[in-house]
């Protein structure tokens, strides 16, 4: 699948923009994270984009949130290899993130939220303005973005990355894409 095939299927099953951005910035993510560990950018890339793509009819029953969307990606004939991904990134499951797209998955996803709601609590609402120092200094703080669950941005350890790497990192691949973000 293209990416712009992975656009399109994204866009028939999610309605809501700030959830389509955060799918954009995990991409965006995880193409770094593949760039870093010299991996596939394409494949990364197509996990971070549709690994949310059964959420707007999962919502209100997170427990099947990532089983459907990954039976989806199965369906549409994508690699067992980001289908699996997809389904693990959801740890109420209990499946073991195994290779380093499973747990770049995971750590990506809550670190593109905490990364806006860094930039968006800037008078500037910029993602320019934010450092590396600035988001570790609100990982500290459990009352900000306190949806982004701190110990699954700290997994990153569990494929050779620091959290201030990572941190970093992801800045700097969401930085890469701030217009198409809004920010």
């Amino acid at each position: 699948m293209t990416r712009d095939e992975a656009l399109k299927l994204l866009k028939r099953y999610l309605k809501n923009k700030n959830l389509f951005n955060h799918c954009l910035a995990v991409e965006a993510i995880m193409r770094g994270v593949a760039r870093h560990f010299d991996e596939d950018e394409e494949e990364f890339g197509l996990a971070g984009l549709l690994h949310d793509i059964d959420y707007d009819s999962t919502a209100n029953d997170l427990s099947r949130h990532s089983l459907v969307g990954s039976e989806m990606l199965a369906q549409e004939g994508l690699p067992p290899e980001i289908v699996y991904a997809v389904k693990v990134h959801n740890d109420a499951h209990g499946l073991e993130r195994k290779s380093l797209l499973d747990k770049a998955l995971y750590a990506a996803d809550p670190v593109s939220g905490f990364i806006v709601a860094a930039a968006l609590i800037r008078p500037e609402k910029k993602l320019e303005v934010v450092d590396v120092d600035f988001l570790l200094n609100r990982f500290k703080e459990k009352s900000f973005a306190r949806g982004a669950r701190r110990e699954q941005m700290a997994a990153c350890e569990e494929f050779g990355m620091s959290l201030p790497e990572f941190l970093e990192l992801s800045l700097r691949s969401m930085q890469a894409i701030a217009p198409a973000l809004g920010l």
